[in-house]
């Protein structure tokens, strides 16, 4: 990330592990029941669970809605996410 690049502040809100609502989204990488990949400005958010779904995308205004059963949240740092596209190119 350059120094001129701005960072785009995110909030994460996760209601009794089931409703998870995330500002700030840039793009939603990959996803399927269990895992969902989402880009932040200066970060990737991994969200693990089971029976996981999208209810709400809008990357107009950077907002996500998940819903399902939420069972890990993890943040993968700008050069974990530069090094693995670096391998799966």
């Amino acid at each position: 990330m350059s120094e001129n690049t701005v960072k785009k502040p995110h909030i994460l809100t996760l209601d009794n592990r089931s409703l998870l609502s995330l500002t700030g989204v840039e793009d939603v990488v990959g996803f399927d029941e269990q895992t969902i990949n989402i880009r932040l400005s200066d970060s990737t958010l991994v969200v693990k669970g089971a029976s996981l779904h999208i209810s709400k995308l809008s990357l107009d205004s950077g907002d996500v809605v998940i819903d399902g059963r939420i069972s890990s949240l993890q943040y993968l740092g700008a050069s974990a996410r530069n090094l693995r596209s670096k391998l799966f190119r």
